[in-house]
């Protein structure tokens, strides 16, 4: 059995990106119980990292006495900060080879069938869509033995859906796979990226109380405080530090917080992390007022070098688009930032590119690796001033921020459109089923 150091965990090296091309990093194996055969089998845990989606760990069970075997997938990273929602429409064959990582808090939808797999009642996975189809098939089929003889009916109305379940691999008709995750780290694969998937619907959401007490995050008795009077007078006067945890290596880091004052814009929340284990440092926006009647659209033509050193506040509400290069980055992919134009597109082609797990090892394939090289060189051409392109930022919530140069005169450059929300938009801020008016009466 392998033995795990408590440094190498501390300094966040037990965790590899994941990759078929490192022959030395191989499994724990740890000796344990079968509950088939109750003999000794063995458990095999890998430890590996998905940018995405931060550390997981696969773990794979066999007994060479029974020939019993499990696999499953747990995250080992931190519950993120908004639950998400995935909604694929399944149109070709080839969707179905689309990668899916299902964390075990994940809730399974398919409308058309009226079908659910609630969450916490099947063990996290690493598959693709047929094999979220055929999982599914496998635990309805699994007591049915023991229905044909105790409840026929009840069998062979069973077996009457798992047929229709196994039909939808044949994609006759379209129909649609919803993952709901309130803990954020479920994930379908988008073959087109970095462009647009117009048949992939990515959502975040706010957890409600219930959703965290599932997560462990609240106790049942857990209530809010009401923050004390002069807190934001504090805030606006020093740096504010708290302890928290490393998203990286899990080691005990610090955080500093600070209110700001942005010109020609308003208060903002600037949290950065520094962790002295493994030197991971992060940087986070949060605006510090309300959410704005009108959603705000910003776009800049880029036609100067110089307009790389512009200042950029990203809210995690925020889309980027780049029309010329077909790209949109979604909100909450890069949380929210505070940072200048060129941090911001080095941001967009680390997270795309540098980062993406999907151009690695033997998930990459040469046309997809090609294309997503090529998007890189052409961000690196818009950030030499070579090409000139237009970068948007469309935030709904209206907390989003582009250096005017000019200010206070015009930038003739920029444009700025104030828009009214769709309800959709609305939906996702959470803004719909919020009351504001007479909610005192009914305490």
């Amino acid at each position: 059995m392998s033995v795990i150091s408590e440094e190498n965990v501390r300094g966040g090296s037990v965790f590899k990106d994941i990759s078929a091309d490192d022959e030395d990093w191989q499994p724990t194996e740890i000796e344990s119980l079968c509950m088939n055969c109750y003999q000794n089998g063995t458990t095999r845990l890998l430890l590996t990292r998905i940018p995405f989606f931060k550390e997981i760990i696969v773990s794979s069970f066999s007994c060479g006495h029974c020939g019993g075997s499990n696999t499953e997938i747990q995250s080992a990273g931190r519950i993120q900060d908004q639950g998400v929602c995935y909604s694929l429409k399944v149109k070709t064959k080839l969707d179905l080879n689309r990668e899916v990582v299902k964390a075990d808090s994940a809730t399974t939808r398919i409308p058309e069938l009226d079908f659910e797999i609630p969450p916490f009642t099947q063990k996290g996975s690493l598959s693709t869509i047929e094999g979220l189809l055929d999982r599914a098939v496998a635990g309805l089929e699994q007591d049915q033995p023991v229905r044909r003889a105790a409840h026929p009916e009840v069998a062979e109305k069973i077996d009457e859906f798992t047929q229709k379940l196994k039909k939808l691999k044949d994609v006759e008709n379209e129909f649609t796979l919803v993952i709901e995750d309130p803990s954020g780290n479920s994930f379908v694969e988008n073959p087109l990226a970095p462009q647009k998937d117009e048949a992939l619907t990515v959502s975040r959401f706010k957890r409600t109380v219930q959703q965290d007490m599932q997560l462990g995050l609240r106790a049942d008795d857990d209530l809010e405080e009401e923050p004390a009077g002069n807190d934001l007078e504090a805030m606006r006067n020093e740096v504010l530090v708290f302890n928290t945890n490393c998203p990286e290596c899990n080691a005990p880091a610090s955080t500093n917080m600070k209110l700001v004052q942005i010109p020609h814009f308003k208060e903002v929340i600037i949290m950065a992390t520094n962790c002295d284990s493994c030197g991971h440092r992060t940087n986070e926006v949060k605006s510090g007022g309300a959410t704005e009647d009108l959603g705000t659209k910003t776009s800049l033509h880029i036609t100067d070098p110089s307009d790389m050193t512009r200042d950029v506040l990203k809210s995690e509400t925020c889309s980027v688009l780049i029309p010329e290069l077909e790209f949109e980055l979604g909100m909450a992919a890069l949380g929210g930032k505070f940072t200048t134009l060129e941090g911001l597109l080095k941001d967009i082609k680390d997270l795309i590119v540098s980062k993406n797990p999907f151009i690695c090892g033997d998930s990459g394939t040469s046309d997809r690796m090609q294309k997503l090289n090529e998007f890189g060189e052409k961000i690196d051409k818009i950030i030499a001033g070579e090409m000139n392109v237009h970068v948007i930022l469309d935030d709904p919530a209206g907390n989003s921020y582009l250096q005017n140069v000019y200010a206070p005169e015009p930038d003739p450059e920029m444009t700025v459109e104030k828009y009214t929300r769709s309800f959709e938009q609305n939906e996702d801020l959470g803004l719909n089923d919020m009351k504001t008016e007479g909610y005192q009466e009914e305490n």
